[in-house]
C-alpha cells in the first residue's frame, strides 16, 4: 500500500528548492505526495526548518507538535536549517521521531525505510559530510519536483564563507560549494519539459557560484540559450564590488528577470563594518546606479536591519538618508534580534527596545512611499506577467520586474508568461481594469 508523505516548508527560497529535491526522492522511491494541511491519513511530515532567528526555529518546532497532535500516527521529521543549529532541543521534542541535518536530506529516503522498519528509532543528526566539505562541487543526483506550486526554484550553491556578525547561517549550511553544471542544466531542462515558465535560481550566495571556469554570468547565459518562452529569475544577490559582469549577464538576456534583491542591511559604513559586511556605502549606490542604467525598469529590494548594537541616532539617520536615495521598490525591514552564536549577540550598545520600534516604524514609511513610487512609474507599461491563481473572480500573478498584478478580466490564462498594461492601482499592487489590456 502507497504511504503518504506531506512537507511542509519554513523560511527562505533555497529551502523552498531543498523541499523540491525531497519531493523528487519521494516521488522516486514510491512515495504519495500531498499537501500539509491535506485532510487525509498521512505517514510521514517532513519540516524543511529555518533557524535564521529564534523565532524561526520556534516555529519549526511548533509546526511538528502541531501535526502531531493532528496526525498521532505519523512519523514527523524535522530537517533543515534548524537541525543544524537546535539538534538538542529538537532530538529532546516528543512529537519529534527523527531529525536530520542538511546533507543528511541526500539520505533522506534510507533514513525514513530505517523509521518505519523501526520502533522507537532515535537516529542522532548526521554530521557535514567529509565529500561535501573537501570540494567546491557537489552534486544532488535528485530531480526537483513542485506538485504543488506554480514557479520552480532550481538549488544551484550551497554555504557561506562570509560569517556576518548577525548571521547564524553559516553555521547551518556549512563552507561555500557549488553544484554541478550539468546536473544543474539538466535539472533546468526538466523543469522546462514540465511546463515552468519562471525558474528561480537559489543558494546561500548564489554570486558565489563556481564551476569549471564558469561563474553566475556564464550559467545564466547558458540557462537563457534555450528555445522557449520561460524567464529566469534571481533569488538574493550580493552587492559585492565584484559581481558587475552579474549585472552585464542581465542586461543581455531578456529571458532574465529584471529584479535583484540586494540585502543593504544598513547604509552606514560603521555599521556595515562592525556587521563585517564586504562593501561600503559608495560600493552598493554605485552598484545600484549601475544596474538600473543597465537595465531600465528592474527592480531592487532590499533587506534592512533596524537596531544593529551600536546604531546611534546619527547612524540611523544617515542609514535612512542612503535608504531614501536609492527609491527600493520593496524592503524587507527586521528588528534586530540578537541570534545565540553570532558575535553580535553579545555585543555592547544594544539599542533599546522602545527606539527600535520607532526606527522601525521611520523605516516602514520611508519603504511604503517608494514602493509605491515604483509601482506608479509601471502604470500603463506593458508588462510580462505570470498569473497564478484566481480567487473570487480577481486573478493575480507577477510581472518580470515583481509587480503584483491583478484583473477581473474572465479569460486570463494562468501560468504562462502574457503582456498586460496595468492601468490602476490596487492593495499592494497594480490592476488591469479590462480584458482588452490582456493580451499573448
Amino acid at each position: 500500500m502507497t504511504k503518504i508523505a506531506a512537507i511542509h516548508t519554513i523560511g527562505c527560497r533555497l529551502n523552498q528548492a531543498d523541499s523540491a529535491l525531497l519531493s523528487g526522492r519521494l516521488r522516486d522511491a514510491g512515495w504519495e505526495l500531498t499537501e500539509s494541511n491535506a485532510d487525509l491519513n498521512i505517514d510521514l511530515f517532513i519540516i524543511n526548518s529555518c533557524t535564521v532567528t529564534a523565532a524561526a526555529a520556534q516555529k519549526s518546532r511548533q509546526a511538528a507538535r502541531r501535526f502531531k497532535k493532528m496526525h498521532p500516527n505519523a512519523k514527523v521529521v524535522v530537517t533543515g536549517c534548524s537541525a543544524e543549529i537546535d539538534q538538542e532541543k529538537l532530538l529532546k521534542d516528543p512529537a519529534i521521531d527523527l531529525v536530520v541535518t542538511n546533507p543528511g536530506k541526500k539520505k533522506m529516503i534510507e533514513l525514513i525505510g530505517d523509521l518505519f522498519g523501526t520502533q522507537n528509532l532515535s537516529t542522532p543528526p548526521l554530521p557535514f559530510s567529509m565529500d561535501e566539505l573537501s570540494g567546491s562541487v557537489f552534486h544532488e543526483s535528485a530531480s526537483a519536483e513542485f506538485p504543488f506550486k506554480s514557479r520552480a526554484f532550481l538549488k544551484i550553491q550551497e554555504g557561506c564563507e562570509n560569517f556576518c556578525s548577525y548571521c547564524i547561517v553559516p553555521y547551518a549550511r556549512g563552507p561555500e560549494r557549488s553544484r554541478d553544471r550539468d546536473e544543474i542544466i539538466a535539472d533546468f531542462q526538466q523543469l522546462l519539459a514540465s511546463g515552468f515558465q519562471e525558474i528561480v535560481l537559489t543558494g546561500v550566495n548564489i554570486c558565489s557560484y563556481a564551476d569549471r571556469g564558469w561563474r553566475l554570468p556564464e550559467l545564466i547565459d547558458r540557462l537563457a540559450s534555450f528555445s522557449g518562452t520561460y524567464r529566469i529569475r534571481l533569488s538574493s544577490t550580493e552587492p559585492h564590488p565584484n559581481n558587475f559582469e552579474l549585472i552585464d549577464a542581465m542586461a543581455r538576456n531578456p529571458k532574465v528577470c529584471r529584479f535583484l534583491h540586494l540585502a543593504l542591511q544598513h547604509g552606514a559604513d560603521p555599521i556595515l563594518k562592525v556587521m563585517k559586511r564586504q562593501y561600503t556605502a559608495a560600493d552598493y549606490r554605485k552598484f545600484v546606479e549601475t544596474a538600473r542604467e543597465a537595465i531600465p525598469d528592474i527592480h531592487i529590494g532590499t533587506d534592512l536591519i533596524v537596531g544593529f548594537p551600536g546604531e546611534t541616532d546619527a547612524l540611523f539617520a544617515e542609514s535612512c538618508q542612503l535608504v531614501q536615495a536609492m527609491e527600493f521598490a520593496n524592503i524587507h525591514i527586521f528588528s534586530f534580534s540578537p541570534r545565540q552564536g553570532t558575535p553580535a549577540a553579545t555585543m555592547e550598545n544594544q539599542v533599546p527596545t522602545a527606539i527600535v520600534k520607532e526606527r522601525y516604524r521611520i523605516l516602514d514609511e520611508i519603504a511604503t512611499a517608494s514602493a509605491l513610487k515604483f509601482r506608479q512609474s509601471q502604470l500603463n507599461r506593458a508588462l510580462p506577467v505570470i498569473f497564478e491563481k484566481t480567487r473570487n473572480g480577481i486573478t493575480s500573478g507577477w510581472s518580470d520586474n515583481y509587480i503584483k498584478i491583478s484583473s477581473d478580466a474572465a479569460n486570463i490564462p494562468l501560468h504562462q508568461i502574457i503582456s498586460v498594461t496595468p492601468d490602476k492601482h490596487c492593495q499592494d499592487g497594480l490592476s488591469v481594469s479590462a480584458a482588452s489590456a490582456v493580451s499573448k
